[in-house]
């Protein structure tokens, strides 16, 4: 659990960060004890790169999110291992479809510096424009008429040892999930890549991401709030910590 110091030290810096971004923006701030709020928002973040690898290594414990009237979300957090700064990241929108994101890269997030007016600096000239211009394709691909992705499409779940586990998928994904250290169970087809070591995990979540997306695969993390439960034993060791999607981190 974070201390009080650490809590304020966050909290403070998103807001001043909301009052120097441009536009009306507003600051939420979201503690530890707010776990339900931190899970979903895990799942939303959308980002399969610096920020999915920071939260493979430490589970979202506070975050503070920064909304503008538009609906547009940004999300700060801690650093893991880094005394100073921040990270801060894309919140993907929850009222568009799974298959509006297929082939849209994603607006991976950026280290603040830890003065919050030059960290809004950072977010304007950069973050801010590439989540735009992502939205902004995900919503031309939302028509009614959309239809599911199906074989273009892999979804990653986290399961409670703190492995993934892909559905059966099609033979070009499987062949990139093999060389990236997913295993096939024999039985149910289901594809693993184990929790052991968290770093090694997220360099493989990352490299399979991009290696899927040049094939026109878009590849999707599932918060275990919403997990599948594939036809292997389950596993009696206690949840492991999440980390969020190419949404919640997932790739679109």
């Amino acid at each position: 659990m974070h201390d009080n110091d650490t809590s304020a030290r966050l909290a403070s810096y998103a807001d001043v960060l909301a009052g120097e971004l441009p536009g009306d923006w507003t600051s939420t701030y979201h503690p530890y004890d707010d776990k339900d709020d931190l899970a979903e928002l895990t799942d939303q973040i959308w980002d399969l790169d610096l920020v999915a690898a920071a939260l493979a290594e430490q589970p979202l414990q506070q975050a503070a999110v920064l909304s503008r009237p538009d609906g547009t979300q940004l999300v700060v957090l801690d650093r893991p291992g880094a005394r100073e700064g921040f990270l801060i990241a894309a919140v993907a929108p929850r009222d568009l479809p799974d298959e509006a994101y297929r082939d849209v890269r994603e607006p991976n997030g950026i280290a603040l510096a830890d003065d919050p007016f030059l960290g809004a600096e950072q977010v304007a000239g950069d973050l801010l424009a590439r989540y735009e211009t992502a939205l902004a394709h995900v919503r031309h691909n939302t028509p009614a008429t959309i239809e599911p992705s199906g074989p273009d499409r892999v979804v990653l779940t986290w399961q409670a040892d703190g492995s993934l586990a892909a559905d059966p998928v099609g033979t070009m994904a499987q062949d990139v999930l093999a060389a990236h250290g997913f295993e096939a169970d024999q039985q149910s087809g289901i594809y693993r890549l184990n929790g052991d070591d968290t770093t090694v995990q997220a360099h493989a979540v990352r490299a399979t991401g991009r290696r899927l997306n040049a094939h026109g695969i878009a590849l999707a993390i599932q918060h275990p709030s919403g997990r599948i439960t594939p036809a292997t034993t389950p596993a009696t060791t206690p949840p492991a910590p999440a980390a969020a999607r190419a949404s919640a981190t997932r790739t679109r």
